[in-house]
């Protein structure tokens, strides 16, 4: 089978921007080419390197983010792929630098850069007791730790992300055995699936993306959690009666702030939402939003651009 390898150069702050429009048009893989992923894992005890290029983490390089697309469905999605990279431009214009965003592609054959882009991947410890592992990875967990599988080839929505890292520790603080549990945007699951977990009695989880929601689906039963989870093709919850003691929603700042009526309609009195996917300009806008609906914010946390927002109703 032949692919085209599809590539955008840009930013530490624009590649998970990308990587989420990638993965709509694939299910094949999609990497994120960071040095300062390097940087991160030298500061990391756990990381031992054998030998590692002396000047690789002074290089001042573009982040390439890659996917993989079938070459009969190739030029129909890098189409659909550019017409949305124009729209994020636009979007994000004063607000986060994308760099270039200059393309390029490749034809390649076979499916053995599969295995080799798997092994990129490794355990990511998240919070006092969260493990997210890949699926393929053998792990031993320690006592208390929580390990969550996910199969990264299926949809976004790994932990590796300030965003999503930043709701799992929010989670592990604000969630109480046996919370009903709802996750607006839910991607790969991950939150859904951390919050039964931790202890939840149930989780309703919503995304308006169909590879989303199968990814949700088919992680939930990699972990066992399936009869305690709902995985609902659906743009918010107006087709849901549930109702919740604990929420997370991981979009776009500007999309928090629009859905600000409607997201904690589902929040029982006393509840707790976790709101992440914020940038610096949209925060206190974010923040006026909810409070407009009765929210009081508990917490504020911050990663690299981004901010985490825990609020009370």
């Amino acid at each position: 089978m032949k692919f085209i390898e599809y590539t955008v150069h840009t930013t530490t702050e624009g590649s998970e921007l990308v990587s989420d429009i990638f993965w709509n048009y694939t299910t094949y893989g999609v990497t994120i080419c960071d040095v300062n992923d390097v940087i991160a894992l030298q500061s990391d005890k756990r990381t031992f390197w054998d030998y590692m290029d002396e000047g690789l983490t002074d290089k001042k390089s573009d982040v390439l983010v890659k996917c993989f697309l079938p070459l009969d469905i190739a030029e129909e999605n890098i189409r659909s792929i550019n017409a949305e990279l124009e729209l994020l431009k636009e979007r994000s214009a004063g607000f986060v630098s994308l760099g270039t965003l200059e393309t390029g592609r490749r034809e390649i054959e076979g499916d053995d850069w599969i295995d080799v882009w798997k092994k990129h991947f490794r355990p990511i410890h998240i919070g006092e007791k969260v493990v997210v592992c890949p699926e393929w990875i053998e792990y031993a967990p320690k006592e208390g730790e929580v390990i969550l599988k996910l199969d990264s080839n299926m949809a976004f929505g790994t932990g590796e992300h300030e965003t999503t890292s930043m709701c799992l520790e929010l989670l592990q603080k604000y969630m109480k055995e046996g919370d009903t549990a709802i996750d607006v945007g839910c991607g790969s699951g991950i939150l859904g699936i951390c919050a039964i977990k931790l202890g939840a009695g149930f989780a309703y989880m919503t995304d308006i993306d169909y590879v989303a929601v199968k990814s949700a689906q088919h992680n939930s039963e990699l972990n066992g959690v399936a009869e305690k989870v709902k995985v609902a093709l659906s743009d918010l919850l107006e087709k849901a009666d549930v109702r919740g003691e604990i929420m997370t929603a991981n979009i776009t700042a500007d999309i928090l702030c629009r859905l600000s009526e409607s997201i904690p309609k589902n929040l029982k009195k006393g509840g707790i939402l976790i709101l992440s996917g914020i940038i610096e300009p949209k925060l206190a806008q974010v923040i006026e939003a909810y409070g407009k609906m009765g929210l009081t914010l508990l917490e504020q946390r911050q990663k690299g651009e981004w901010f985490a927002l825990a609020m009370r109703a």
